[in-house]
């Protein structure tokens, strides 16, 4: 797993073993090439980082910030040390997803990006299908920002705060990218 562009492009990252399923190169790749000039100046937040491979490579891009939030402890070590060997700054937690949510502040992100465990049950508070339909993540993101997530599955159409932008399937993982309505 490497960084794919930007300031340390061409960086190997260390990945916690057995905790993460991080999201392949040649995706992340397209997920940033899709996203375009929302990322230079962004203020990021990456949820279930397992080895922060996403936020470092927004960060690598020009993002102006990253939050890295993952509950697992091996997670938020392998995130330090690859932020260190990358020569960036972000601000990691340990903490649950959906709490962290439910006190993050108003349109405090203009991206985040959710690569969770493809284990997790449907009805969890923190699967992205509930931060969808919950007011927690909308009230997170800014007017117009995005929302992107890998999941196994097929995601919904969206929903009144969220549009669906985009969605491809990669293998046997589906990606999407929402944007938060303005008026939401």
């Amino acid at each position: 797993m490497r960084v794919i562009a930007g300031t340390a492009g061409g960086l190997r990252l260390q990945c916690p073993q057995g905790i993460a399923r991080p999201m392949m190169d040649r995706v992340r790749g397209a997920v940033f090439s899709s996203l375009g000039d929302a990322v230079p100046g962004a203020r990021v937040l990456d949820i279930f980082s397992g080895s922060g491979a996403i936020g470092i490579e927004a960060l690598s891009r020009g993002a102006a910030s990253c939050v890295f939030v993952d509950s697992h402890s091996k997670a938020v070590a392998a995130i330090r040390a690859n932020l260190a060997l990358a020569r960036l700054r972000g601000d990691v937690r340990r903490q649950d997803v959906a709490k962290f949510l439910a006190t993050a502040g108003e349109s405090s992100f203009d991206l985040v990006f959710a690569d969770p465990p493809f284990a997790l049950e449907p009805d969890a508070p923190a699967h992205p299908a509930s931060l969808l339909a919950g007011v927690d993540l909308v009230r997170a993101v800014s007017p117009g920002g995005c929302f992107v997530v890998e999941l196994p599955f097929e995601p919904s159409a969206g929903s009144n705060a969220w549009e669906l932008l985009r969605c491809r399937r990669y293998g046997q993982a589906w990606v999407s990218i929402y944007q938060r309505n303005p008026d939401a």
